[in-house]
């Protein structure tokens, strides 16, 4: 994502503070201090704020305010940013800093380096949903840059100039401040080229962030980070601030915690049953006055059919246990098989990566020598050995039925 807010020489000092970390107290609540040292500036303005760098370019004659109101807007932030988990996926930290700097080069592009006052990527925000699902504090690393928006003019000489012959030539070129210049909207056009018009005959303009996201989208591919996609072209969506999305996002944990309970209770209404006939058990029979315990037979029949079914019920763990163990040996051992098969295989799959039809050739010359050679063992790929007795499975639980035993005869003349 890439965005643009402007910004006044009044309002600039508040994202001044924020951006450059001179707040004692933030209120994004996420922000972790210890971490601030690790932002990492690749442009700044020293010990100067924005508003006395901008009066620096002004005195030195390197930009001009020329015909500009005291409350317009003077500066750009552009906020660059990628989904959080995109970063930890590809190393966190180390790989963040790779990535901005190559984004960096393109705000160059975009402004010109002498009109960026600051860049500097922020890794000390926590990411909480996702810190929450890592088990580990996860960090949301983004970059803002605040810059002028310059554009070069032409200032042309006028009538008032007492040499006739120089009216409306070029008096001076200047690099002017200009918001509705640098980002003007071109006329959107068909696949032929030709302009496009709404229903009321005015002109289709491509809206400017919209180039912007697909300058840095194709800007970031061709550096090679190929494998984040970009924001959705034509969305209405608006920009959230940080407090906002931080709010929403504690909404969302929210009825996560929620759906949590409503399963942890679920889980209880199964236990308690469980739990009251434990009482009940416990609650069975009187003990005599020599230890021994006297109870009905209802009683008795009743703890007699859960013995039985409590022996029943252990075999069978005991039995998918076995199961299980077997199972995950088998599984380490069909993993070691294909680790080594991929080793095998890995020079013929680099080699068809390479040159598919070459090794397409070589495969179906060597085939076809084998056919020559023994057709009788032409049995092709999928060829079928012939079915052998199906062994039991090792975790089938059937029963085998037992064989009766002849009776033996009684002997009546003992």
């Amino acid at each position: 994502m890439a965005r643009v807010e402007t910004r006044t020489r009044e309002s600039i000092g508040k994202y001044e503070r924020h951006n450059e970390r001179k707040n004692e107290h933030y209120g994004n609540m996420n922000v972790d201090l210890s971490r601030t040292p690790m932002n990492v500036h690749f442009k700044s303005c020293g010990a100067l704020t924005y508003n006395e760098t901008l009066d620096r370019l002004v005195s030195d004659g390197k930009v001009t305010l020329r015909g500009l109101k005291k409350d317009a807007k003077i500066f750009d932030e552009m906020i660059l940013d990628v989904n959080t988990d995109y970063f930890e996926t590809h190393g966190g930290y180390e790989y963040a800093r790779r990535f901005y700097a190559e984004a960096y080069r393109f705000a160059v592009k975009v402004y010109g380096e002498d009109n960026i006052l600051s860049a500097v990527m922020h890794a000390d925000e926590v990411n909480l949903a996702l810190s929450e699902q890592y088990g580990e504090p996860v960090y949301h690393y983004h970059m803002h840059i605040v810059a002028l928006p310059v554009v070069e003019k032409q200032v042309l000489w006028t009538k008032r100039c007492k040499n006739p012959e120089l009216v409306g030539t070029v008096k001076e070129v200047v690099q002017q401040v200009s918001h509705s210049k640098k980002w003007k909207s071109p006329q959107a056009v068909d696949e032929q080229g030709n302009p496009l018009y709404d229903e009321r005959g005015k002109a289709v303009l491509v809206p400017t962030y919209s180039i912007l996201q697909d300058e840095f989208f194709e800007h970031m591919q061709n550096a090679g980070f190929n494998d984040f996609v970009r924001g959705e072209r034509g969305s209405t969506a608006e920009n959230k601030t940080s407090l906002q999305y931080q709010i929403d996002k504690d909404k969302e944990r929210l009825a996560q915690i929620q759906e949590k309970i409503a399963s942890a209770d679920e889980e209880l209404s199964t236990i308690l049953p469980v739990r009251a006939s434990a009482e009940i058990i416990d609650a069975m029979g009187k003990k005599t006055l020599t230890g021994k315990v006297q109870m009905s037979a209802e009683d008795y029949g009743y703890l007699s059919n859960l013995a039985k079914e409590c022996l029943v019920n252990r075999r069978t763990v005991q039995i998918l246990e076995s199961n299980n163990r077997f199972l995950s040996d088998k599984v380490k051992s069909l993993k070691a098989e294909l680790a080594e098969l991929k080793e095998k295989c890995r020079p013929y799959l680099e080699a068809l990566k390479a040159a598919p039809q070459k090794v397409k050739n070589l495969i179906d010359g060597i085939l076809k020598s084998l056919r020559k050679t023994a057709p009788e063992q032409d049995k092709g790929i999928f060829h079928k050995p012939p079915e052998k007795e199906m062994k039991s499975s090792p975790w089938d639980l059937t029963v085998p039925a037992r064989k009766s035993k002849p009776k033996k005869k009684e002997n009546f003349e003992r």
